[in-house]
């Protein structure tokens, strides 16, 4: 499979430099501020775009997270409107890949044959989907490589060398390292263990490495640079857009620039 995704990493390797992959949950504060952001997202300096799925149940993500899911749940937003989300934001960029990140209860509600074949047709290059492990293949892991979807798994400082190869069995488009044991955006990552861990698993796989869970500065991100293909942002970005909000909890003249004005700053720190 060759898409966006491999493509991307392709262009920056000739670059000599990492990827920035953003996250933001979709809806978040509401349908319409989401898409002014995630449109912008491209020209403040991100090179790929993860759209969270809102949940009312994200085990895995931290107070930040959470509360965007459920900022954007109340606005309204629903499956159906993530993707059309993607399809507006593909409308105007045919080569930014794009990966949803979530869980797979809306999946399995929504229906995986239907899912995977209408993000396909919005323009969707992959899926993170942090509940479904590798003896879960055959629910979506396997149905989304079909659809010619790329299956983006998590590897953690716990997966070890015995359990590396059944965690990238059937990866595609890149790995995401969890660079801290827990929840989202609650610990800075130890960048000596980072980099320790991401050569180690390297012997494993020959897909590009990308690095989240609590990268929030320029400097993280550019020390991060330096060992893995790729630093994720999210949850920094979250909070950017929560701070930008009225008391009443909606959209200000700030909220799209702040999340713009984070972004190209911690691009510079990819980029430097």
């Amino acid at each position: 499979m060759t898409g966006r995704i491999e493509r991307r990493f392709a262009e920056l390797k000739q670059k000599g430099r990492a990827a920035l992959v953003t996250f933001v949950t979709a809806g978040d504060p509401d349908y319409e501020t989401s898409l002014k952001i995630i449109k912008g997202l491209p020209k403040a300096g991100a090179d790929i775009i993860e759209f969270g799925m809102p949940f009312t149940d994200p085990m895995a993500d931290g107070p930040a997270i959470q509360a965007a899911g459920l900022r954007a749940l109340h606005a309204g937003q629903t499956m159906k409107k993530n993707l059309k989300l993607v399809r507006e934001f593909r409308a105007g960029d045919k080569e930014t890949p794009v990966v949803l990140m979530g869980y797979y209860n809306p999946i399995y509600v929504y229906g995986v044959d239907r899912f995977l074949r209408d993000a396909k047709s919005a323009g969707v290059d992959g899926l993170i989907v942090v509940d479904l492990p590798p003896e879960e293949d055959d629910e979506l892991c396997l149905p989304a490589i079909t659809a010619d979807i790329n299956f983006i798994r998590l590897a953690t400082p716990t997966t070890d060398d015995q359990r590396a190869p059944t965690v990238f069995r059937n990866t595609s488009g890149f790995v995401y390292y969890v660079s801290v044991l827990g929840i989202t955006g609650t610990k800075a990552p130890d960048l000596k263990s980072v980099e320790k861990n991401v050569n180690r698993l390297r012997k494993h796989t020959n897909l590009p490495i990308a690095v989240g869970f609590g990268v929030k500065t320029a400097a993280q991100a550019r020390a991060i640079a330096r060992s893995a293909d790729g630093v994720v942002v999210g949850s920094a970005l979250v909070s950017a857009i929560k701070d930008s909000l009225t008391k009443a909890g909606k959209p200000s003249s700030k909220t799209v620039k702040a999340v713009h004005s984070l972004v190209s700053d911690i691009a510079r720190g990819v980029r430097s």
